[in-house]
């Protein structure tokens, strides 16, 4: 990075300016004590799942973090600072990158930002507990067609219990 023309870092700050804006969750870590391998292990972890890590110089990631959500967590950019960025599913980049810190603690996760809010590791640690998206939106779904379903076996029931009334009142007056 130090090696880096004027030009070159330009075109760094703007890819990771666009990246911090489109993001839903990133995940800072300083990644010092890992070799290439282990740093290629987490990047091959996060890829298949459609994830990218970058090592960045923190003074290039601040520059990139103004007017952006990452602009809130500036303090985190510090020393040398690793970024994990997924697009998609928010919880999904926090998932793997604590996953992988299970397996090498060399890792140190700094803190993150999902859906625009700046949380410390405790927070993460929760966070990565919390079901995959598709299967929260499944669990919505379930909840608000509940009371629909209640509601159409109500009207059913009685319905039915009309339609046995008026049998009833057509089989007495039948009998008379």
């Amino acid at each position: 990075m130090d090696n880096l023309n004027r030009t070159e870092k330009a075109q760094v700050v703007s890819e990771l300016q666009k990246k911090f804006e489109s993001a839903k969750g990133i995940v800072f870590t300083d990644y010092r004590g890992l070799n290439v391998e282990e740093i290629t292990e987490l990047r091959n972890s996060l890829r298949e799942s459609a994830l990218e890590y970058r090592v960045v110089k923190n003074t290039l990631a601040r520059i990139a973090a103004e007017g952006t959500p990452v602009d809130q967590a500036k303090d985190i950019l510090s020393g040398p600072i690793g970024i994990a960025v997924g697009f998609d599913d928010p919880v999904l980049v926090v998932k793997k990158v604590l996953e992988f810190n299970k397996s090498n603690d060399k890792l140190e996760v700094r803190g993150g930002i999902v859906e625009g809010n700046v949380y410390a590791l405790n927070d993460l640690l929760s966070i990565s507990k919390l079901p995959p998206k598709e299967i929260q939106l499944s669990m919505l779904a379930g909840v608000m067609k509940a009371p629909a379903t209640k509601l159409a076996g109500l009207l059913s029931a009685t319905l039915t219990r009309f339609a046995y009334a008026m049998e009833a009142l057509k089989d007495k007056k039948n009998k008379t």
